[in-house]
């Protein structure tokens, strides 16, 4: 395995905002499509934001994947979520077999697939299947602690989740991948993903905190509770992206932080999905504001404080369907649009080549 040739710091120094004059150049070029002005709504935007993340005037994401990021959480074991443990090493199984509602998404875009072992309690039992090079372990720990007695990770995991989820994907970006997608599985995931949202938005706990896998009114009460006595024990550092992290977040939620980060990094836009992969995309904020320009929001979950960490991070969602699979499913479907933009803005004729007049 390469190691990172550079240091968080290195990492955080190196992420630059988009540059405003690619902007400016590609909405010139859209504004001499062969159509009414911004006929097309927000395609143009969304093609204009790839062309100042690229720095072109002729984006392409011919090649996309997803990073399916995977881990347990030890504050399941306060009865945070309707399904038991076991179901996240389950779930790789399926998602390497490729019966998972993912696997069916991102096979419409033509993504490749690839699973990653960041903090799975059990060793998957991957026995007769044949995962090629589509299964990664970088398994920080055998799943969190219970940051309801004290941080669920130390710092020092902390960092070696992100740098993981960096180093994955600048392997996926050197190896020719144009666009990647955020994804996740983790039986308890939305809790240590909800207590990550309080704590960088401020928003209150019964506003963020929603039912996750489907757990009943009892359930939720309880679950608000367990995040509100969490981040009272653990008191972590709303301005300290790796603080927040380590006390009340999850390795799976590293890895996707450290997924941003190096689209940032490399230029290379970042499709993220629901509730959980908006966690990792505050943390990678936290770390280096910038990283905002590179991110596209795939859509916009039914669990409620997602949309409160859109609005938050200024993003507007491609689409809102009431979805709340995750694995990357929204940002899959996503991904078709993006598409779409890319090759509207680089495909279509302008008035000029087309010999049509212009509006005068």
């Amino acid at each position: 395995m390469k190691q990172n040739k550079w240091t968080l710091k290195e990492i955080v120094a190196g992420i630059e905002p988009i540059d405003p004059v690619w902007i400016q150049r590609a909405r010139e070029r859209t504004a001499a499509l062969l159509m009414p002005a911004r006929a097309l709504g927000r395609l143009h935007q969304l093609a204009e934001q790839l062309c100042g993340i690229r720095r072109s005037l002729h984006p392409s994401i011919g090649r996309k994947a997803f990073l399916i990021m995977a881990g347990d959480h030890g504050i399941v074991e306060e009865g945070v979520s309707a399904y038991p443990q076991e179901v996240t090493g389950e779930m790789i199984k399926v998602f390497l077999a490729g019966g998972a509602g993912i696997n069916i998404l991102a096979g419409q875009v033509g993504a490749q697939l690839h699973v990653v072992d960041m903090g799975v309690k059990a060793d998957p039992d991957l026995s007769g299947l044949d995962t090629g090079h589509r299964f990664i372990s970088r398994k920080v720990a055998r799943g969190t602690a219970n940051f309801v007695h004290g941080p669920a990770m130390k710092r020092e995991q902390a960092e070696e989740a992100v740098s993981s989820g960096f180093q994955l994907a600048t392997e996926l970006f050197d190896n020719g991948v144009e666009m990647l997608g955020t994804g996740d599985m983790g039986i308890g995931n939305t809790t240590p993903s909800a207590a990550i949202g309080a704590v960088i938005t401020g928003a209150d706990l019964e506003a963020m905190v929603g039912r996750g896998t489907g757990i009943d009114d009892r359930s939720l009460e309880r679950k608000i509770e367990v995040v509100r006595r969490g981040i009272h024990t653990t008191r972590p550092d709303a301005a300290d992206g790796m603080d927040v992290l380590a006390k009340v977040g999850g390795f799976e939620i590293g890895g996707i932080a450290g997924c941003i980060l190096a689209g940032a990094f490399h230029r290379r836009p970042v499709v993220i999905d629901g509730f959980i992969s908006t966690a990792g995309a505050l943390i990678a904020t936290v770390l280096a504001p910038a990283a905002i320009d590179f991110m596209l929001a795939g859509h916009c979950s039914e669990e409620p404080g997602h949309r409160l960490m859109l609005q938050h991070l200024g993003l507007s969602p491609i689409l809102d369907l009431g979805m709340r699979l995750g694995e990357g499913s929204g940002g899959a479907l996503a991904m078709g649009i993006i598409e779409a933009a890319a090759r509207i803005f680089r495909e279509m004729a302008t008035f000029e080549e087309a010999g049509v007049s212009g509006k005068e």
